[in-house]
């Protein structure tokens, strides 16, 4: 996608940089904050969905409303934020939810202080934790405004860095935890949306598991609609509905005669509590 993370280019120069209904399963066992709290039953959706810069009109959604895809992602906040929101209100929400799709809230949040490109707010190791907890905050209000209800997953939405980058990595996992743990206070689950080659194999691969999040959505573009066959990683970790794939980006698609560019995404994860 052209313009709601980084530039379609830009993500190709970070990505090279960097290295080219269930309440079980690995996936919610690494929430280590979750066993106090009665959490509302996990909404699941598994099948096809797509992300694009804006949320669609309500009229583009009812086209578009054919039966291929059958969830939406939607940026609900965050400074990085790439583009505007009219359309993206609560009563939008609700009618888009009666027509049946399922939505799928992003955040972009601070980013990583070895990143390449430029961004409205980065991370630094002094800032990390206090940045997640007010970030995560903000998530969870701008979520709860939209009528995504207690219970509804956010997805952290962190771009490709160094990851051999030890203080720079560091940073970025001490966000991620103090985000992670802070959202799950304000009962919302927790998800992570980031690169096979950098940002999600951080998450993936790191020794301490403790606070990160519970989803993990991955960017690999290979154009598989699947969750499992290309997964790089153990196949028992994410597992319980915890996987989301974005496999194919910037694709020009019309439909009911609404034209739009999305990403497309293979889903097995949660998704917002609506209604």
């Amino acid at each position: 996608m052209s313009s709601h993370r980084l530039s379609k280019k830009g993500r190709y120069i970070a990505w090279a940089t960097a290295g080219a209904a269930v309440l079980a399963g690995a996936g919610i066992a690494a929430q280590s904050s979750m066993a106090a709290t009665t959490w509302p039953a996990q909404k699941t959706f598994t099948g096809r969905a797509f992300d694009t810069c804006t949320a669609p009109s309500t009229s583009a959604m009812k086209a578009w409303n054919t039966g291929f895809y059958g969830a939406a992602a939607v940026y609900v906040g965050g400074k990085n934020r790439g583009c505007n929101q009219p359309n993206l209100t609560a009563s939008w929400v609700k009618s888009v939810n009666s027509m049946g799709w399922k939505l799928i809230p992003i955040y972009v949040g601070a980013q990583p202080p070895c990143q390449t490109s430029s961004n409205p707010e980065k991370l630094t190791a002094s800032t990390a934790t206090s940045l997640g907890a007010s970030d995560a905050k903000d998530a969870a209000a701008k979520a709860s405004a939209l009528g995504m209800k207690a219970g509804s997953p956010i997805y952290l939405d962190m771009e490709p860095y160094d990851v051999t980058d030890k203080a720079c990595n560091d940073a970025v996992l001490s966000y991620v935890r103090s985000f992670s743990k802070t959202l799950r206070d304000k009962v919302y689950r927790s998800g992570y949306y980031g690169f096979t080659s950098s940002s999600a194999k951080a998450i993936a691969t790191a020794s301490d598991k403790t606070d990160l999040p519970g989803n993990l959505w991955y960017a690999l573009w290979d154009k598989k609609n699947t969750t499992t066959s290309d997964w790089p990683w153990g196949s028992t970790q994410f597992t319980g509905h915890s996987r989301g794939h974005q496999y194919m980006v910037n694709s020009k698609e019309t439909r009911g005669g609404y034209t739009i560019t999305v990403d497309r995404d293979a889903w097995d994860a949660p998704v917002a509590i609506v209604g």
